[in-house]
């Protein structure tokens, strides 16, 4: 559960792109600064906005409206709009400065409810049909992904966005501008969380409610079967919607039912799950006015269209937050008398509930219109219940699990008792076969106790003794699968062999323990400095360290045998008899290749060897690079 937890946590706070924050003004965004190539941008900020008008590619610039409006939100408490509701039609404008000509993607959210959009004049996004009022307008939600080739220069995206089904209009998140690569990377990695999520909800539920087919007694299954099925066929509906993906023509009214019926019938799911487990602990009557309230909610989704169900959402969001409320007092009153299961059960709960608030503040409109600039910028995504209702799912089934096998120990108590009376003429044989078992626990004890030695001295056997980092031997074993790795595959793989400059005349003037001392602080420096799980660093012998480095080329290796020659000297240890520094240094070695059939990781380990050579002939402290 602990590492589930900080795997979410972690994989949250560390993106794999490198997003540049940066904000419209006035309409336009100067990113001559960007490398756009390695970099994603929310295109946040000020963007020109004509109200109540379509306006044509190329048609702007004659219809300067002055209008500004920020984005993400939407355009309810736009001071244009009147009425102060969701209904009407725009253009949006933004213009964006690039530095060179390069090819680049936008990651386009879901807009309310059907928009147009252009880059320099060109088309390259359409979902519905955009028009100027409800009859000949068709609204459809499909977050899309389209690439163009931007100017160097100023560029142009126009929006028309129209929206008559929806209590909420206009651009409510971010559009995301970057590298093609990076724009489909985004895409292709929310679309496989999403996708795992899915999955994995769809299992757990199936799962669950088998088990309440096997037993019917225990409707805890089967509330938490429906909940997570219910949960995870929503996931298609939110974020990425893939289901769109898949059915890019279905309905986006049935759509918008089905994504809101889960959410509504999900509350009272979760309400009888915690009474059927913890029923001391929940009022039967919140229960029941829970079931009440999601049914009413729910009759008015399927009998009435989304321009007059989407209003009442509000009121269900306070109904949510106040059961949010009523959930964590119980689950706080559950731990302090610590019951049975209260660990998983209070860990999974604070997480489902804590993401199910996070995504009613992102979807509420005051937030989106009115919310501090703080909030806003703490609460950035809609899309973490899934991610919440995951580990609440995978926490609860814990809990089941763990019931479930108390449940059969209890029985296996009481079958034993029973054995243990009807075998009293047995009571000899019976007693010698325990010693045998107790004989046997042991011997397995001490079986499981040698194993763990074992594992321990094999692990010391690959550690330097000093240094603490790895050794030549684990050096040696790990350089031939990696060697044949890259082979098969026709990966990059380099080496970095380090020497310390003068280390004789070091250890002359300072004594042996203080050349220790050194090695050891530079074993630390090599193993702190490296950050893929893959690199290694050993000591290779006397003062010689050596870095591996599989998937690496030319100018990777050079960069991180550059960054650790200056971390070494940054260490700053005195070093009076030095030629080249006041503090201790290294000549560095560097080679990488393609791995061939007609050469080998030795040959390899030569070439670096030869790299370190011509770096001490050249002066010591720095780096000579020698390709295979």
């Amino acid at each position: 559960m602990i590492i589930i937890l900080i795997s979410f946590i972690f994989g949250a706070c560390s993106a794999q792109r490198p997003e540049i924050k940066t904000m419209a003004e006035s309409g336009v965004m100067d990113l001559t600064r960007v490398k756009l190539e390695n970099s994603v941008v929310r295109l946040d900020g000020q963007w020109e906005f004509f109200w109540n008008q379509l306006i044509a590619p190329g048609k702007a610039e004659t219809k300067s409206s002055n209008e500004y409006i920020q984005i993400p939100s939407s355009w309810n408490k736009y001071k244009g709009n009147e009425d102060q509701s969701g209904y009407g039609y725009a253009t949006y404008r933004l213009q964006f400065i690039t530095a060179e000509n390069i090819k680049l993607g936008l990651k386009i959210p879901r807009m309310f409810t059907a928009y147009k959009l252009w880059v320099n004049g060109e088309l390259i996004a359409i979902a519905g049909k955009v028009g100027e009022n409800r009859e000949i307008m068709t609204p459809q939600y499909i977050p899309q992904l389209a690439l163009f080739e931007s100017s160097q220069g100023v560029n142009e995206i126009l929006i028309q966005v129209s929206n008559f089904h929806h209590r909420s209009g206009g651009m409510p998140k971010s559009i995301n501008l970057g590298g093609e690569k990076q724009i489909i990377k985004l895409r292709d990695k929310s679309l496989a969380a999403e996708l795992i999520i899915f999955g994995s909800l769809i299992y757990i539920g199936a799962y669950h409610l088998a088990l309440f087919l096997f037993r019917k007694k225990n409707t805890s299954s089967l509330y938490f079967g429906l909940f997570c099925l219910l949960v995870g066929m929503r996931t298609l509906l939110v974020g990425e919607r893939f289901f769109m993906y898949l059915f890019p023509n279905f309905s986006w009214e049935i759509a918008h039912k089905l994504q809101t019926l889960s959410f509504y019938f999900g509350v009272p799911l979760i309400l009888l799950f915690f009474m059927s487990i913890y029923p001391q602990y929940f009022h039967a009557r919140i229960i029941k006015i829970g079931q009440i309230i999601g049914a009413i909610f729910g009759f008015l989704v399927v009998l009435t269209p989304a321009r007059i169900f989407t209003p009442f959402n509000p009121i269900y969001q306070m109904w949510t937050v106040f059961t949010i409320i009523y959930i964590i007092v119980a689950l706080i009153k559950i731990w302090i008398r610590k019951e049975d299961g209260s660990w998983f059960i209070t860990i999974g709960a604070l997480v489902l509930l804590m993401s199910g608030a996070n995504d009613i503040i992102f979807l509420n409109i005051w937030m989106n219109d009115n919310g501090p600039a703080f909030l806003k910028a703490l609460i950035r995504t809609g899309s973490l219940s899934s991610v919440g209702q995951l580990v609440f799912a995978f926490a609860n089934s814990l809990l089941l699990s763990k019931r479930f096998s108390d449940s059969l120990a209890r029985e296996e108590i009481l079958t034993a008792e029973l054995t243990e009376i009807n075998s009293n003429l047995d009571e000899l044989v019976s007693q010698r076969t325990k010693d045998l078992e107790k004989s046997k626990e042991k011997i397995e004890q001490q079986k499981l106790e040698l194993e763990k030695i074992n594992k321990n001295l094999n692990q010391l056997s690959f550690k330097d003794c000093l240094t603490g980092i790895w050794n030549r031997r684990k050096y040696d074993e790990t350089i031939e699968i990696e060697w044949r790795r890259c082979l098969r595959y026709k990966r990059p793989i380099a080496l970095i062999l380090l020497d310390i400059d003068y280390f004789k005349q070091f250890n002359d003037l300072y004594g042996h323990m203080a050349g220790d001392e050194c090695l050891i602080k530079i074993g630390d420096t090599l193993k702190k400095s490296l950050s893929r799980s893959s690199d290694m660093a050993a000591r290779y012998g006397g003062e010689e360290f050596i870095v591996l480095l599989p998937d690496s080329g030319k100018e990777e290796a050079i960069k991180i045998a550059t960054m650790l020659r200056i971390n070494i000297e940054s260490i700053k240890i005195p070093h009076e008899k030095s030629s080249v520094s006041n503090y201790v240094t290294v000549s560095i070695g560097v080679t990488s290749t393609i791995p061939n059939n007609k050469s080998s990781y030795d040959d390899l380990f030569k070439v670096v060897d030869r790299a370190l050579y011509q770096a001490k002939d050249a002066g010591r402290n720095q780096i000579k690079y020698l390709s295979q």
